[in-house]
């Protein structure tokens, strides 16, 4: 398998540190992982699609070894797409492919429904575009996250005594196995006295004040024009209805699912079907860019 490496992408706004698989030389293949996840989410993953792509996952901003938003800044994901494109300018080339897991995908699915140029074709990992909620609870979740940004309830840090312990923890919040969770753990950790601390930014763990409408969302997802490969678990997640994910994809023009059992995080802890499906997708799909 290709052993990674470390590169970093310096931004005006702040640094981003990507994990890498893969000959330089290769097309690339931007990789985005999930809500409080990090790179270390591609860790099994990447190495089996290197063959074929120079896979660049990359740290979201407060995330991983990436830098965090100044004092006064936020992270609402739509925020996200900011560096996303300013690391795709990087690359330097007119389209590249996506991968996205989670929040990951949902970024990488919302910025290839309003930048449809610049992605040549999309892989998705558990998502079709982010969260949504009713016209009548805006006000409500207005306020509370309002209310959350000045009482910052994310600041608490817990520190952990070894890298086990955080592993431990981790395991607690459910849906992941030690195995799975070791990467993207020892990559989201940061030394401190008397042990370890999550690396991620706080201001993450805050309530989000607004939601897009579904009909928002439909529409950007008719946006994109790049062929698309959705990989979801099998049973469907809790928050991934089947029925809203197949109305959802009716809006894409060209777009295959796959079913696969695994988890919420199915390539971290089953790599190899995953990869098969992608590789699959890859090869049938002509390049566009």
């Amino acid at each position: 398998m290709s052993a990674p490496d470390e590169q970093v992408f310096e931004l005006p706004q702040l640094t981003i540190a990507a994990r890498c698989w893969g000959d330089p030389a290769l097309p690339p293949l931007l990789a985005l992982h999930g809500w409080l996840d990090n790179a270390g989410s591609f860790d099994r993953l990447a190495p089996l699609l290197a063959e074929r792509h120079r896979v660049i996952a990359i740290d979201l901003p407060g995330h991983g070894r990436s830098g965090h938003r100044p004092a006064g800044a936020w992270y609402h994901y739509v925020d996200f797409l900011d560096e996303i494109l300013a690391v795709l300018d990087w690359l330097g080339r007119p389209r590249v492919d996506m991968l996205g897991h989670s929040l990951g995908g949902t970024l990488a699915g919302m910025l290839a429904g309003a930048f449809p140029e610049r992605i040549d074709r999309l892989a998705l990992i558990e998502a079709l575009g982010p969260l949504t909620g009713p016209d009548e609870e805006t006000a409500t979740r207005l306020r509370t996250g309002l209310e959350a940004r000045r009482d910052r309830r994310g600041d608490r840090r817990r520190v952990f005594e070894t890298v086990q312990a955080a592993i431990a923890a981790r395991l607690t919040a459910g849906g992941l196995s030690e195995h799975g969770a070791r990467p993207i753990v020892e990559r989201g950790l940061r030394r401190v006295d008397g042990g370890f601390v999550w690396a991620s930014d706080a201001r993450l763990r805050l309530s989000s004040p607004l939601r897009f409408s579904e009909a928002q969302v439909l529409a950007v997802l008719a946006g994109i024009d790049a062929p698309t490969l959705l990989v979801l678990t099998e049973p469907d997640t809790p928050y991934l209805p089947r029925e809203g994910i197949e109305r959802r994809a009716a809006r894409v023009a060209s777009i295959e699912i796959v079913r696969l059992g695994g988890g919420h995080h199915l390539h971290l802890e089953r790599p190899d079907p995953v990869a098969a499906a992608l590789t699959s997708f890859f090869a049938r799909t002509p390049r566009r860019g």
